[in-house]
């Protein structure tokens, strides 16, 4: 069984996108920990609504390519809009932040919001 953090993000209507993919990835693996939500402040391109962040630490027998894969079609799923700015409003982010043991996402490291959240999730093995 892999172990995987994945962090989670949003700025349009963000509670109600950070719950609904919650309940889409319950439906692949078992989410073992949620971390508190972090409001944060747009990244670039400042002018848009606050974020709401926060990581799950879940378990799963999938690849780490394929548990990426089913990342992407959530976010397509829930409305995800492709070409929108790099930095620009979005109703979900998922990525991969820890795989097993390893930290996979530099953004870990250059986003303290991020780091808290994942830490959170970490500190209860």
């Amino acid at each position: 069984m892999n172990v995987a953090v994945i962090s989670l993000g949003s700025n349009i209507d963000a509670q109600r996108s950070i719950d609904k993919a919650l309940s889409l990835m319950k439906q692949y693996f078992e989410v073992n920990t949620v971390s508190s939500l972090i409001k944060t402040e747009p990244i670039g391109f400042t002018d848009q609504p606050e974020f709401l962040n926060g990581a799950l630490k879940i378990s799963t027998s999938m690849q780490r390519d394929e548990l990426n894969k089913l990342l992407k079609q959530i976010e397509d799923e829930m409305g995800r809009d492709r070409e929108a700015p790099k930095f620009g409003p979005r109703i979900i982010d998922l990525d991969i932040v820890v795989w097993n043991t390893e930290i996979i996402d530099n953004d870990y490291y250059e986003r303290s919001f991020l780091r808290d959240a994942v830490d959170e999730v970490l500190s209860d093995v």
